[in-house]
């Protein structure tokens, strides 16, 4: 059974929707939540599922990759999915991890992405653009922001009317409805099934 790590910094809904649906599988189950963030309730929510936890803060992700590395070796994940995490995956993991950590991005990526790009800056951008379309990318990390292969994109229509909060909610509901399958089969790839 493959092993899933999660990254996150902040509330972790993606997380917990992604731990629940691999909760009853043989093929992997999400084995640890890591966050940049001491303060994030992704922490809480880990807790109440059983999932093990742990806070390697911002600062040692830019300055100290190695000790990353080390914290993270005595989990041995086989598989890491960035869920709402903010801090840039060092190098170091995104060479041993080659192919094995995969982000969701709340728009339709090359547009929009890069640093400080997350969350509702994303959402304030695209209506403030008049785009008629938004989505998510779900796509391969790299050690740059949102610029790693795009393994799949879904769209969702912006209405006139939306707002930031309105268009999150629609682009959050793409999240929940697609980002475990795409996990599951990216995994199902990996196992040669």
């Amino acid at each position: 059974m493959k092993k899933i790590a999660i990254f996150a910094s902040g509330n972790g809904s993606n997380a917990e929707n992604i731990a629940r649906h691999f909760s009853g599988s043989s093929l992997a189950r999400v084995s640890l939540i890591v966050s940049d963030n001491s303060r994030a309730y992704v922490l809480e929510r880990a807790a109440s599922l059983g999932i093990a936890s742990i806070v390697i803060p911002r600062r040692q992700w830019r300055e100290e990759a190695v000790t990353v590395m080390k914290v993270l070796n005595g989990y041995a994940p086989d598989y890491i999915v960035l869920a709402g995490f903010l801090s840039l995956v060092p190098p170091e993991l995104t060479e041993a991890y080659a192919g094995r950590i995969i982000n969701v991005h709340p728009a339709l990526l090359p547009a929009y992405g890069g640093r400080g790009m997350y969350g509702d800056n994303v959402h304030r951008a695209v209506v403030a653009a008049g785009d008629k379309e938004s989505g998510i990318t779900i796509h391969h990390v790299n050690e740059k922001y949102d610029d790693g292969a795009v393994i799949a994109q879904y769209r969702v229509s912006v209405a006139p009317e939306d707002t930031p909060e309105t268009l999150a909610a629609k682009v959050h509901e793409l999240e929940y409805r697609y980002f475990s399958q795409v996990i599951e089969d990216e995994l199902r790839k990996l196992s040669g099934e």
